[in-house]
C-alpha cells in the first residue's frame, strides 16, 4: 500500500479489525519511510459492474455513457442528502453497503443508473424524509418550488397513516 503522505510503497499494517457492520476490514497502517499513520478499508468486491448512465441525447442504450460502479460516489451522494440531519454515519454506511450488495449480487454486468437511484430513494425513505426529498430533488431534477411541493405532499400522504396508527 502506497503512503498517501510521501508516496513511499513500504507500509506496515499495525492493527486490523472488522467494521461495525462487518462489511469491511479496517486497517491502521504506518509508513516505514515517513512514519505517518493512516487508515484503509478493505471490502469484498463480488464482480465488476458497469453503470449505464441515462442520457436523453443517446439514440439508444448502446450510445449511453458507461462507467464502473463507484461505491464512494454512491456514499458521497447519500451523505450529501443526509447532511445536517440526525442520520449517523453507520446508518449511511449500512445503506450504501446494502445497495452495493444488491448491485453486485443481481447477476448482471450492467445496471441502469436509474435503478441505483431508485434503490437510494427506497433506502432514504426509510431513514429520513428530508434526506429522501433532498435526494429526489437532484435525482428527479426538480426545477421549481412547485416540484418540491408536489413531491413533499406525496411523502406526507404516505407518512400520515403510519403516524395515526401509533
Amino acid at each position: 500500500m502506497r503512503c498517501p503522505f510521501c508516496a513511499h510503497d513500504d507500509t506496515q499494517v499495525k492493527d486490523s479489525r472488522p467494521t461495525e457492520d462487518s462489511a469491511a476490514i479496517r486497517r491502521r497502517r504506518q509508513c516505514g519511510h515517513c512514519g505517518a499513520r493512516f487508515t484503509t478499508f478493505e471490502r469484498v468486491q463480488l464482480r465488476e459492474v458497469t453503470v449505464v448512465k441515462s442520457d436523453p441525447r443517446a439514440a439508444n442504450s448502446e450510445d449511453a455513457r458507461r462507467e464502473p460502479f463507484d461505491r464512494d460516489k454512491l456514499a458521497r451522494s447519500v451523505t450529501l442528502a443526509c447532511r445536517k440531519r440526525d442520520v449517523g454515519q453507520e446508518r449511511i454506511d449500512q445503506l450504501v453497503s446494502g445497495i452495493q450488495r444488491q448491485v453486485e449480487t443481481a447477476g448482471e454486468q450492467e445496471i441502469a443508473s436509474a435503478r441505483i437511484g431508485e434503490m437510494v430513494m427506497d433506502g432514504l425513505r426509510q431513514i429520513d424524509t428530508v434526506a429522501y426529498i433532498r435526494f429526489a430533488s437532484v435525482y428527479r431534477d426538480f426545477s421549481e418550488a412547485r416540484d418540491f411541493e408536489e413531491f413533499a405532499s406525496t411523502v406526507q400522504d404516505a407518512v400520515k397513516p403510519a403516524r395515526n396508527d401509533g
